[in-house]
Parts: C-alpha cells; structure tokens; sequence
C-alpha cells in the first residue's frame, strides 16, 4: 500500500514547482523545458507524446478561457512520483475544477504528467 505524505508546496521538487510556476502563468517554452525529450502527457484522457505534442499542449491549453489557478494540495507519493491538487475557476463549462497533476520525475525532469479530475 502506497503511504501519502502531506507537505508545503516550497518542499515538491524543484522541477515540478517550477514546471508549475510556469505553466499557470502560460509560458509554455519555460515549462516545457522542464520535460524529458520523451515525455508524456495525458489531460483528461488525451495523450501528448514527446517535445513537439507536449509543447504544443501547454502552449494551447486553455487558451479559449479566461481562469485562475490557486494549488490546494500537494503529496509525496514516494521519490519520483509526486501529486498537485490545484483549483481553477474561469469561463470555462462549469466554472470551477479541482485537478491532480500527478508527476513521475527521472533524471531532474518530468517523465510523465496526468492532469485528471480530483476525487471528489
């Protein structure tokens, strides 16, 4: 069994608090730099596969809707995987979501991020 690990955001990793930092802000040429040439997204069941998909992704998403992102939640899952629940409101259908970023890191960068809808 998995054992969560409850901790301050200033204590994830630096490459996924960054990542994020950038992300949020929509600087999709910072926060791709923080991926592996080989990484994998996945956003609500859509798959984003290497350099060229997953900069793209971050480049677009949600570029159609106005919104804020405030983090909620982060947890050690254990050394390279690591969860960030945020909160988004904005124009977008319904308004309001809380989200996981699940992050598997290797070598200092980030493998593999899934972004799905937080267990209510």
């Amino acid at each position: 069994m998995t054992q969560h690990t409850a901790l301050p955001s200033d204590l994830l990793p630096p490459v996924v608090r960054r990542f994020l930092g950038a992300h949020i802000v929509r600087d999709a040429d910072t926060a791709s730099s923080f991926l592996a040439g080989d990484a994998v997204i996945v956003d609500q069941d859509e798959t984003f596969r290497g350099r060229e998909e997953t900069y793209a992704f971050l480049r677009d998403a949600g570029s159609e809707f106005a919104y804020t992102t405030e983090q909620i939640g982060a947890h050690r899952v254990d050394d390279t995987h690591w969860v960030v629940t945020v909160r988004i409101e904005g124009t977008f259908p319904g308004g309001v979501a809380e989200l996981d970023h699940r992050f598997a890191l290797r070598d200092h960068l980030i493998a593999e991020l899934v972004i799905a809808n937080h267990p209510a």
